[in-house]
C-alpha cells in the first residue's frame, strides 16, 4: 500500500520558508499572492495487505518522526 502523507505548519507558527516564497513571487510580477505557507509531501511504501494496520503504521510513523507534531499538522490517504 502507499500512503501519500501532507505535512503542514499549524497556524499561527511563523513560517519563513513561506515568506521567502511570497517574496520572490512578488518580486516574479505576482503581486496578487497574499500569503503562503510550505510544507512537506512525502510518499511510504507500506509492505502491508490490511489496511487498518498500514492506517497505524503510517500514523506511528507521522506521529514518531514525519510531523513535529508541536508546530505541524499531517494528513495522509492511503491507496493500494
Amino acid at each position: 500500500m502507499k500512503a501519500k502523507i501532507h505535512v503542514t505548519l499549524k497556524n499561527g507558527v511563523l513560517d519563513p520558508q513561506g515568506r521567502a516564497i511570497a517574496g520572490a513571487l512578488h518580486s516574479l510580477g505576482f503581486p496578487q499572492v497574499e500569503d503562503v505557507r510550505q510544507g512537506k509531501y512525502i510518499e511510504v511504501q507500506v509492505k502491508e495487505t490490511d489496511r487498518k494496520k498500514a492506517e497505524a503504521a503510517v500514523e506511528k510513523m507521522c506521529a514518531g518522526l514525519l510531523a513535529n507534531t508541536v508546530i505541524e499538522n499531517y494528513r495522509y490517504e492511503i491507496s493500494e
